[in-house]
């Protein structure tokens, strides 16, 4: 005969399952795995926020759009149309500039020049778009570049 009944030593627990967790063990690997998805979550903002040049392409459009729009609307035309694609280089250094400043948390010389060369884009492009007198125009480079030369050499760096 055989002996069917289980030795006092043995468990009713099939041989390999892991033993039962502890309520409280359970509530600690939960909040673990929420502060990692948390921690993830973080680490993405960061790198989005960090590479906030995404938003040059959203608003170089809405303003060709705009600009279309008043040309079908009003008769309001440009005929150097393509002088908007200067935009893209202005644009991207003001978001230089807004970047470094955010890393740097004052208006350093590398904000400074970001700034400058957004500005000096946007005229650039104003004068083609608006077939302004390059007389006027070139003079007044000359002035913004004198006064960054200025500005970098009297304001800490």
């Amino acid at each position: 005969m055989s002996d069917q009944t289980p030795h006092p030593s043995q468990d009713n627990q099939p041989t390999g399952s892991p033993a039962p967790i502890s309520p409280a063990a359970e509530l600690d690997a939960r909040d673990m795995r929420q502060s990692e998805r948390e921690a993830r979550r973080e680490e993405r903002r960061a790198r989005r926020g960090s590479n906030s040049t995404a938003w040059v392409g959203g608003v170089i459009l809405i303003l060709l759009g705009v600009i279309f729009l008043l040309q079908s609307m009003r008769g309001f035309y440009l005929n150097n149309w393509w002088a908007l694609f200067i935009l893209i280089p202005a644009f991207g250094a003001f978001a230089d500039a807004w970047n470094r400043y955010r890393q740097d948390g004052r208006l350093s010389r590398r904000v400074r020049g970001g700034l400058i060369s957004g500005c000096v884009f946007l005229l650039i492009t104003a004068a083609f778009l608006f077939n302004w007198n390059w007389g006027v125009v070139l003079p007044v480079l000359l002035i913004v570049w004198g006064i960054t030369l200025l500005l970098n050499s009297l304001l800490p760096d």
